[in-house]
């Protein structure tokens, strides 16, 4: 018999976005349902009318738990946790009331990974602007599952799989050292030890990933410069020296395979080649616009750190294109499909 595919649920995000639309959309991709099984978590009726937008011949059903998913291309399994209130709202506009939806289906699939019920969890985009005017104070997906799950040293790794231009032996993972937050605060909170814990987080995803490669060759992860040249022996600044090095010293001395600091207009260039399985950037685009750059729709974003599998897209609620008819589903199927291969491997993983 062959094994059961892993159950995922899949939150609607900001239903103002074009988030709903790229589910919609992705779910007739037959790779979706080649990779999982999936639960839609957020609001039956924001789904149907998603599923008409996009001209899909998808049939939304509404449960009641999980034991009564049956999914496939023509049947979307939907769990409403959301307000009524969201069916009033107009496209493409940050609202309080979005935003409250987005974190209700977020929250709601955080505890049934967490109970077991499903094994893993993938998101559509919310609005930070929206989910702040509902009273959740979060910079983003990564700070917020954190709260939920009470971890206390996550990290947010972009992933591109293999084939996607990248030459490494199982893609490339580039995880950021800072979060959210601005250039200036993310100097501030640069410290030897978050690169450090950045770095060992990347080694557990990237080990599991490697499977039985990882034994005989650990991941190969370099680690970004900060300044210019890497600070050209100070010239440019002494974080190299400072915090970074150190941080690469003592990772070393745990047994990771470290290199770095390197530049990282360079180093990415090298990454991409396949040199290196992941890389720890220093700061949001650091990292972000280099893989974006290079394939912004397959890129995923995996939350390293928590107990639970989580991957998203790496794009935003794209108000421009909401509700349009127009989302690129391709995104939301690459997160499924990484999710779904975080689960096979997952007990290879470190996850706490």
């Amino acid at each position: 018999m062959a094994p059961m595919k892993p159950l995922l649920a899949i939150t609607m995000g900001d239903p103002t976005g074009v988030g709903p639309e790229t589910i919609a959309g992705a779910w007739s991709h037959e790779s979706v349902h080649a990779a999982c099984r999936a639960v839609v978590v957020g609001h039956a009726e924001v789904m149907r009318r998603a599923v008409q937008v996009m001209r899909q011949a998808v049939q939304v059903v509404e449960i009641t738990s999980v034991g009564e998913v049956a999914s496939g291309p023509h049947a979307m399994p939907c769990l409403t946790c959301c307000h009524e209130n969201v069916l009033a709202l107009p496209p493409a506009q940050a609202d309080a009331r979005g935003g409250a939806a987005a974190y209700d289906a977020v929250a709601a699939a955080c505890r049934m990974a967490l109970a077991g019920e499903v094994d893993g969890m993938v998101t559509a985009p919310l609005n930070k602007a929206a989910l702040s005017a509902a009273g959740h104070a979060f910079p983003g997906h990564t700070e917020l599952l954190a709260s939920l799950c009470g971890a206390d040293d996550v990290a947010m790794m972009l992933y591109l799989a293999p084939g996607h231009a990248v030459r490494g032996r199982v893609g490339l993972g580039v995880a950021h050292a800072t979060l959210h937050v601005g250039m200036r605060t993310a100097i501030e909170l640069l410290t030897s030890e978050r690169i450090v814990t950045t770095a060992r987080l990347a080694h557990q995803v990237t080990r599991g990933l490697l499977g039985a490669i990882a034994a005989t060759e650990p991941p190969r992860i370099a680690v970004c410069a900060l300044n210019p040249h890497a600070g050209e022996e100070s010239l440019f600044g002494s974080e190299e020296e400072r915090i970074i090095r150190p941080a690469v010293r003592r990772g070393i001395a745990e047994g990771l395979a470290l290199t770095g600091p390197l530049p990282a207009d360079s180093l990415m260039a090298r990454a991409v080649a396949g040199e290196f399985d992941a890389v720890v950037a220093m700061y949001h685009d650091q990292g972000h616009i280099a893989l974006k750059l290079i394939a912004m729709y397959q890129s995923v974003n995996i939350t390293l750190g928590l107990p639970v599998i989580r991957t998203s897209v790496a794009h935003g609620t794209a108000f421009d294109l909401a509700w349009k008819g127009q989302a690129r589903s391709d995104a939301m199927v690459e997160a499924v499909r990484v999710a779904a291969s975080l689960v096979r491997c997952h007990d290879r993983l470190s996850w706490k």
